[in-house]
């Protein structure tokens, strides 16, 4: 599936976000004494702010297996209606328990429709980059809201 046709089944909401906010504050020195976002775990076992926003980020897709103790989001395979010959399943990973760029990782698979059955085909790398900087920004927003109230 490629990158446009993907992002448009994610909310119009959080492309906004992505575009605003962009992935520059992922970067620079160290965190202050003080960071909410490495205190943020849960019994969940992972950063909460990067589970909750990976769950709302996919939530278009049915879930197939979520394990909030290791971080790891499936889906199972979802077929954009106004595209039905292709499909596409999702892997989300929370890597640590800090709210950093490095703590999430997308892997999707997808397939095309050929001759009644479905082949794999290739995934733009630019559509798993731009689904990563959605979930990143929407857990930065989760945590700004949390600050704030």
């Amino acid at each position: 599936m490629n990158a446009t046709r993907l992002t448009s089944t994610v909310s119009r909401g959080l492309l906004v976000s992505l575009a605003l906010a962009g992935l520059t504050a992922c970067g620079g020195g160290g965190r202050p004494a003080s960071d909410l976002a490495a205190s943020q775990v849960t019994t969940i076992g992972v950063n909460s702010y990067l589970w909750r926003a990976a769950l709302e980020t996919v939530s278009f897709a049915p879930l197939l297996q979520t394990d909030s103790a290791g971080g790891v989001i499936v889906t199972d395979w979802y077929t954009n209606p106004e595209n039905p010959g292709e499909r596409v399943k999702l892997t989300v990973s929370i890597l640590d328990q800090d709210l950093r760029a490095d703590a999430v990782r997308v892997a999707a698979s997808r397939q095309v429709a050929q001759g009644g059955t479905w082949v794999d085909a290739p995934v733009q790398a630019a559509t798993v980059q731009k689904l990563e900087g959605i979930i990143l920004t929407k857990a930065r927003d989760l945590r700004r809201q949390a600050v704030v109230s």
